[in-house]
C-alpha cells in the first residue's frame, strides 16, 4: 500500500550539541567499565555500536554475521574494526577486522580467532592497559573469541551488561530524539488508522508504518506486531495476510525503531469501521487503559522494581492468564534494562533494581480472556522526572470503547 507521506522536521542540534550526546554515551560506558575494572570492552551488537560511536552501517545484516567491532580501551583512543566509513565521533583509528563468523572466516574459526586474541593483546600492550587490569568485556562473539583470549591468561565477562547499564540513564539530547521518534511513529499511526479499511490485509496496514519511518529517515520495525479479530486473543500474534473485517478489533505494538536509532515502543488497538464495539470488545479495552494508567501514575524516582509491582495495578481475574510479558520496561535505541514482570512472574524471573529520574520507561498492558477472541493492547512511553513521570506519547485512545 502506497501512502504519500510527510516528512516530519527534525531537531536541529548543532555539531556540538551532537558530539555532547556522542561524548555522554562514551563516559558513561566507560564509568561502567571503571566501576567493573576492565581494561578494554569490544563492541560487537550494532545498537551497542550506535551508542558508543553512533555507528549505522547495514545494523541488521550486523546484527547476526558480526563483521564489525570496535576497542573501547578504559583510557585513550577507540579503534574500530570493519568499518565503511571513516568519521564515527570519538574513533582515532579504523582497521581491518579478523573474520570471526563463518560467513566470513569459514566453518573453522580457530585460526581466526587466535588471530582476533593476539590483535588484543596487542593493543593492550602498545597501550599499556595491562597495568589496569586483564579484564576484556567481550560482546557476542563466537566462544571461540572467549577461549582464545582465555587461552592468552585474559579474564573476560559480558559487555552486554555494562553497555545496558549505562545506557538505563538519557541525556536531554538523547531524551529530544526519542521525543522525535516518538513523533514519526504517531504520524505513522495516524495515517494507519486514517486508512483501515474492511478488505486489507493486516501486512497492507503494517506497511503504512514501515514507509512513515523509512521516508523520515528510521531504522527497522523490531517485528510485525499487529493482528486484527479474533487473532487479537492471544497476543504475540505477527501480521499476516489475513483480511480485517468492519467490527475487528485491531491491536499493535510498534516497536519501531527511529532516527539516530531511538525506539518509539508504543501501543493501540481500534476497532474498523469505529463505533463502540461489543461489549467484550469495551470490557478489554477498558481493563488495559485502567492498567496503563495507573500504573503510569504510581511511579516515582527512588522506588524499588519490586515496591513498583507490589503497588501495581490489580488485574481481574478473567484477564489475569493472559497478562503482557512484562509490566513496564526501559527503551532508549531499543527494548532495554529494566524489565519488570509481573507478580505472577516475579518469584522465578524478576530482579530488583531502583527507578531514576532521565529513565524511559514504556507501560504496557494486554487484556484478553482466556480463551476468547478479543484482545486489547495499550501501552505508553513515560520519562522518569524527579517527583515522577512525565508521559512522552500522546496518541489519543478510543473515547468509544472508555466505559
Amino acid at each position: 500500500m502506497n501512502i504519500m507521506t510527510t516528512i516530519l522536521p527534525e531537531p536541529q542540534f548543532s555539531k556540538k550539541t551532537l558530539r555532547e550526546m556522542f561524548d555522554y554515551r562514551l563516559a558513561r560506558l566507560r564509568r561502567v567499565m571503571a566501576e567493573k575494572n576492565v581494561s578494554l570492552c569490544i563492541l560487537s551488537n550494532p545498537i551497542s555500536l550506535r551508542y558508543a560511536i553512533d555507528f549505522d552501517e547495514y545494523q541488521v545484516f550486523q546484527a547476526h554475521i558480526p563483521t564489525c567491532y570496535l576497542f573501547i580501551p578504559l583510557e585513550g583512543p577507540l579503534v574500530m574494526h570493519g568499518a565503511t566509513s571513516n568519521d564515527f565521533p570519538n574513533v582515532y583509528e579504523y582497521c581491518r577486522p579478523r573474520f570471526v563468523s563463518p560467513f566470513d572466516g569459514g566453518l573453522d574459526l580457530g585460526e581466526k580467532t587466535r588471530l582476533f586474541a593476539n590483535d588484543v593483546k596487542t593493543f593492550i600492550e602498545n597501550n599499556q592497559l595491562q597495568q589496569a587490569s586483564n579484564t576484556v568485556a567481550l560482546e557476542r562473539f563466537t566462544p571461540l573469541a572467549t577461549q582464545a583470549l582465555e587461552s592468552l591468561k585474559f579474564e573476560v565477562i559480558d559487555a552486554d551488561c555494562l553497555v545496558e547499564q549505562a545506557k538505563v540513564i538519557k541525556s536531554d539530547t538523547e531524551i529530544e530524539c526519542i521525543k522525535h521518534s516518538i513523533a514519526v511513529t504517531e504520524y505513522g499511526m495516524k495515517l494507519m488508522q486514517e486508512n483501515t479499511r474492511a478488505g486489507m490485509t493486516e501486512r497492507q496496514l503494517w506497511s503504512i508504518l514501515h514507509q512513515v519511518n523509512v521516508a523520515n529517515n528510521g531504522c527497522w520495525m523490531e517485528g510485525h506486531m499487529l493482528s486484527s479479530g479474533p487473532r487479537t486473543n492471544p497476543w504475540l500474534q505477527e501480521a499476516t495476510g489475513r483480511v480485517i473485517e468492519n467490527g475487528d478489533m485491531i491491536a499493535f505494538d510498534t516497536d519501531l525503531i527511529g532516527p539516530r536509532g531511538y525506539m518509539a515502543d508504543l501501543s493501540r488497538s481500534w476497532i474498523c469501521g469505529g463505533g463502540t464495539g461489543t461489549q467484550a470488545q469495551r470490557d478489554a479495552y477498558q481493563h488495559a487503559f485502567d492498567e496503563v494508567h495507573f500504573n503510569i501514575d504510581i511511579i516515582k524516582p527512588g522506588m524499588h522494581f519490586s515496591e513498583l509491582i507490589e503497588r501495581a495495578f490489580k488485574r481481574k481475574k478473567i484477564y489475569q492468564h493472559n497478562h503482557y510479558v512484562c509490566v513496564y520496561h526501559g527503551a532508549g535505541l531499543s527494548d532495554e534494562y529494566p524489565k519488570i514482570y509481573y507478580q505472577d512472574d516475579w518469584a522465578r524471573d524478576g530482579y530488583d533494581g531502583v527507578v531514576e529520574p532521565n529513565m524511559v520507561l514504556c507501560v504496557e498492558s494486554y487484556s484478553g480472556a482466556l480463551g476468547g477472541d478479543v484482545g486489547v493492547k495499550l501501552e505508553q512511553m513515560v520519562l522518569v522526572n524527579e517527583t515522577g513521570v512525565e508521559v512522552l506519547s500522546y496518541y489519543p485512545f478510543e473515547d468509544s470503547l472508555i466505559q
